[in-house]
């Protein structure tokens, strides 16, 4: 996922596509990571949860850490900090929301360190990407792009460790060892712990990167073992763990906003007179609309700041508003799907484009063609977008829940008019994220807040109404395929038009077809051996904000193809999984650029071409799982879909049930990931876990209508997600390890869920015989 705001825009302005293969975020990192800090004492070092409950506001006194030069991405001193105890505090970088991130970068340092997993703790990186490298908790890659850098990082501090006692003890460095937190000399029978040495290491230069020897895979404790649960546990499980909605600040106020509720609304005229009157009100003002696209701006409305939250909300359900609703007043999904519809039917964009579909569609045996719409979604986190903001002696401060810390700083600054070096963002944990977290509106919102009350600390909460009132969509979508098959049911001839509203709507205006990076998710590298092949993208216009949601664009590509391979398997009187697998063909690997996907998730096509045998290799593993072919009671039936996403292959087999009251219920799923060499199977298995969950949402209930331009839905009520009575009793996840840990790693927080959805609905058909082409499904077995 792309988050750089100028990126985006020249995207959605029809940029050249070879200007998407650099991974934007991905910039950053290549222009310096930054050096790590073997630091005096644990005393140094920031803690992040420090931030979000005090009222200190001088940067930490880190050893060497103003003077280390930035440009190796590999150097052990800013991210590293030893203490005289022995602790180890590793500072993680990316935005923890559930992924575990913070434990696996860390375990993943410790363990080329060789230090003591219990002597080790995590603290949190403000934003600053010059410092730390690219911050985007985003696009399941926070592992894939750091971990041999981390991995080098924490040999490089063991080495120095080593370096500074051989010198300390006069020996040859050839012969002094560092294990499990202690370096020693077998000659000589010395030994020292780390933290006893790590002053003296720190004032070692930085070994040169070919002098670093990492550890054999074999002698990993750590990476690839699954034993180490998450580090923040006790913190989060016991209450102690600080979100963006614990931040506590003295002298702090609190704050809602009444926001336009149609986008791109205003508001015409409002009486706050008896919201005054609401005891604690401090202040209330108008918050200037922004124009259309709106990028990561607060859409305007009436701000109410208050002493608590609880009599903010009161003044603001007292305001009378009169709105003028704009441009998208008489949006009405229902009436869009048509027109969505309409423009599926017809020829449109050209992306991709291979043999002579319509000569071969002209003499297939039989031809089939579907349809298939997925609705509006939104990320809905259970933590709702809260953060807060401090502006003092000229200088923002900002907590925040955020995916994005580097895309705050720089909004908040532009916003404010403050020099960089003028505001600074503390990350706090997240509780979930899927995308929502990477807009900071949110903060911004927090922030001319604060402006008001002439710099006090003010956090602003978004309420779970405002939350599904006012976010960032998924977008809505019609997919419509047509085959033309021959005498033995394989299709000659492959046309799919996908018809959806771009992200780029936010950054240009009136952009009217999907980016390079959304074909890209499961469209214009579809991985089919087909002769004969036409994608197409007919125009689209947006009526809302659209935005990342967990796996974008590949739920909707997913859930039509998968979904229209079983119908093509069912018109040939085949095995859908057998006839899926023929379709892929035999294992190949398939340069992406070669078949329209100039993005490929930002990756060097020939470092990550797409390889069939694993897709297949997936998929093969849920069949047997699932007991692929076993006999099924009435009611019941099994269902698989294959995908590829975030340069990972998953796939998933659901066992379902429909009553005869058309009640759809998930008796189990095997889930497979082969994400590459497994850096912590515990967390993948967790993230897959969760992706079926969600991807059930999406599947049976999840979904956000409009009438009037106006969510139709205002909390879980309407908008209902998985819960736990519908989850699947029977969960089996497969890692499928590939690959070494000295080569490319895959993503894992975002490929589990595209292929739930279509494998639910094909078990619904397999169980009843009846289509599912739209989501979610709900009540449509009912009737």
């Amino acid at each position: 996922m792309i988050h750089d705001a100028q990126r985006m825009a020249d995207l959605a302005n029809d940029t050249p596509a070879p200007a998407v293969l650099a991974n934007v975020s991905r910039r950053a990192m290549l222009g310096g990571l930054g050096a790590f800090t073997l630091a005096l004492s644990l005393a140094d070092r920031a803690r992040a949860e420090e931030g979000a409950r005090t009222d200190k506001k001088d940067e930490p006194k880190k050893f060497g850490a103003d003077a280390m030069p930035h440009g190796w991405q590999d150097d052990p001193k800013v991210f590293v900090a030893i203490a005289a105890d022995g602790t180890v505090t590793v500072t993680c970088h990316r935005s923890e929301m559930g992924t575990g991130v913070r434990t696996s970068i860390a375990f993943v340092v410790a363990d080329e360190l060789e230090a003591d997993w219990s002597k080790v703790k995590v603290a949190q990186a403000w934003g600053d990407e010059a410092r730390f490298g690219n911050q985007d908790t985003d696009g399941s890659r926070s592992l894939r792009h750091f971990f041999q850098h981390f991995r080098h990082a924490g040999a490089a501090a063991r080495l120095m460790l080593v370096q500074a006692a051989a010198k300390k003890w006069g020996v040859p460095e050839a012969e002094v060892k560092a294990e499990n937190h202690v370096v020693s000399h077998a000659k000589s029978g010395r030994k020292i712990g780390y933290g006893e040495i790590a002053a003296a290491a720190a004032e070692l230069p930085v070994p040169a990167r070919e002098s670093v020897v990492l550890k054999k895979p074999e002698a990993f404790k750590y990476i690839g073992k699954g034993k180490i649960g998450l580090i923040d546990n006790r913190d989060i499980t016991t209450g102690k763990a600080i979100y963006g909605i614990d931040t506590r600040l003295d002298g702090l106020l609190y704050a809602v906003i009444a926001r336009p509720p149609v986008y791109g609304g205003k508001v015409a005229s409002y009486d706050d007179t008896d919201a005054r009157r609401v005891p604690g009100v401090v202040k209330i003002f108008k918050i200037d609309a922004p124009e259309i696209p709106s990028e990561f701006q607060p859409l305007g409305g009436v701000a109410v700041i208050a002493k608590n939250t609880w009599s903010a909300m009161k003044a603001r359900d007292a305001l009378k508003i009169t709105w003028d609703d704009g441009p998208n007043a008489a949006y009405d999904t229902s009436t869009f799907r048509g027109e969505l519809e309409k423009a599926a039917r017809a020829p449109g964009k050209v992306v991709r484009s291979q043999g002579d579909v319509d000569a071969a569609m002209a003499k297939a045996k039989t031809k089939l063609e579907a349809e298939y719409f997925v609705p509006h979604l939104v990320q809905a986190p259970m933590e709702p977008p809260a953060a807060t903001v401090r502006i003092k002696d000229g200088f923002c401060e900002a907590w925040a829940c955020t995916q994005a810390p580097q895309a705050t700083h720089d909004r908040l600054a532009k916003k404010l008019g403050l020099a960089a070096d003028k505001v600074k963002v503390n990350v706090t944990l997240l509780g979930g994220g899927f995308g929502r977290k990477s807009k900071p509106d949110y903060v911004l919102e927090a922030a001319l807040c604060s402006k008001e009350v002439d710099g006090a600390p003010v956090k602003l909460t978004w309420t779970r109404e405002d939350d599904i009132h006012h976010g960032y969509y998924h977008t809505i979508s019609v997919e419509r395929l047509e085959a033309g098959l021959d005498d033995k049911g394989m299709p000659v001839a492959w046309l799919h038009r996908s018809t959806a509203p771009t992200i780029g709507s936010i950054f240009a205006p009136d952009p009217k077809h999907e980016l390079p990076f959304e074909l890209g998710m499961g469209l214009v590298n579809t991985p089919f051996a087909l002769p004969n092949v036409r994608l197409e993208n007919p125009a689209a216009d947006a009526h809302v904000r659209i935005g990342w949601f967990r796996s974008v664009s590949n739920i909707p590509h997913a859930f039509a193809i998968q979904s229209f391979v079983a119908e093509l398997a069912h018109a040939a009187g085949k095995d859908q999984k057998d006839y899926l697998l023929e379709l892929i063909g035999p294992a190949r690997k398939i340069d992406p650029t070669e078949i329209g996907d100039v993005w490929n998730y930002g990756e060097d096509p020939k470092r990550y071409p797409i390889d069939t045998g694993r897709l297949r290799g997936v998929i093969e593993a849920v069949a047997k799982g699932a007991g692929w072919g076993r006999k099924l009671e009435k009611g019941r039936g099994l269902g698989v879909a294959g995908h590829y996403s975030f340069v990972t292959y998953t796939a998933v087999a659901a066992e379902v049930e429909v009553t005869p009251q058309g009640e759809v219920k998930v008796h189990a799923v095997d889930i497979a990931v082969d994400c590459g060499p497994q850096v912590n199977p515990e967390r993948i298995r967790s993230q897959m876990e969760g992706a079926v969950v969600m991807g059930m949402g999406l599947a049976l209930t999840s979904q956000i209508t409009f009438k009037n331009g106006r969510a139709e839905q205002n909390n879980f009520d309407g908008y209902e997600v998985t819960r736990i009575d519908a989850a699947p009793k029977v969960v089996r996840v497969h890692l499928v390890p590939t690959g070494s840990y000295d080569g490319p790693l895959g993503g894992v927080g975002e490929p589990g869920v595209p292929p739930v959805a279509p494998a639910i609905a094909n078990a619904v058909f397999a169980a009843t015989g009846r289509r599912i082409r739209q989501l979610p499904i709900r009540d449509q077995l009912s009737a």
